[in-house]
């Protein structure tokens, strides 16, 4: 599988499909490894999709493994693999810590970006911070699952049956090991604000929220709706994992990319 060295990291990207090209930016601990992964979702053969591991996850290493990277830096590497790859244009979803991500991107990409799928996610600084999982990952791991499950969707805190499951569905190798790109993510999440500069995104925005998400509340994704221009905002049936939870969701996301 392709690795690229792309100066201050060497990059593992995978890539398929066919149709208009799609950038890719997962969540926290995201390794392409992993099930689902960018490549799951339905439709996603009708787009030319691009994703990769993050700088420190997966099979992709910094060239510094000692420094701290910015969110900043971790768009650059997005843009660093579209522009090897010679996409002039290119649309992108960004979900979770990837919407952060995403974010960045889109203020450097300018013109270049066609549409932005912004899921589950926040701005930070006045628009609302995601929940501090930094916090989380000092805690033994059962404990972890434990404190998450009801951040992933609100319901689980009355709801047993919910929140049996998704404690099962959680502790099955889907909670990421703690090891130190991750910690560098983590931190570099915890300092995330795009607020004042979200007028800046020229893109066709979609902001796609879940109704019981407690790590980026319904309130956040409201206020990024708001702060970038040509946005509109889209919220569906379920928590952090909407996408997975309402089959409404991946279509209208597909929709909205394909200019539907």
């Amino acid at each position: 599988m392709p690795i690229v060295d792309l100066g201050n990291v060497r990059t593992y990207y995978e890539r398929n499909g066919s149709g208009p090209p799609l950038l890719m930016l997962s969540g926290t601990g995201s390794d392409l490894r992993g099930r689902p992964n960018p490549f799951s979702w339905p439709g996603a053969d009708e787009f030319d999709v691009l994703a990769y591991d993050h700088r420190g996850l997966g099979r992709s290493e910094p060239a510094d493994p000692d420094r701290q990277p910015t969110m900043a830096d971790f768009a650059d590497d997005a843009l660093a693999l579209v522009d090897h790859l010679g996409w002039t244009s290119f649309s992108a979803v960004g979900i979770s810590f990837g919407g952060m991500v995403a974010q960045e991107v889109a203020l450097r990409a300018g013109d270049r970006l066609d549409r932005l799928v912004l899921a589950c996610t926040s701005s930070g600084g006045p628009g609302g911070a995601s929940y501090p999982l930094h916090e989380l990952y000092g805690l033994d791991p059962a404990e972890r699952v434990a404190r998450m499950v009801p951040l992933i969707d609100t319901r689980a805190a009355d709801d047993a049956g919910l929140r049996d499951l998704l404690t099962a569905f959680m502790s099955d190798g889907l909670m990421p090991e703690v090891q130190p790109g991750l910690l560098k993510q983590l931190e570099a999440r915890r300092h995330h604000d795009t607020h004042d500069r979200l007028g800046d995104i020229p893109a066709a925005t979609l902001v796609a929220a879940g109704r019981y998400d407690g790590i980026a509340p319904l309130p956040n994704s409201e206020e990024l709706a708001v702060r970038i221009p040509d946005a509109e905002l889209a919220v569906f049936d379920g928590g952090h994992g909407f996408m997975l939870q309402d089959p409404a969701a991946w279509p209208a996301m597909a929709a909205f990319l394909q200019h539907r």
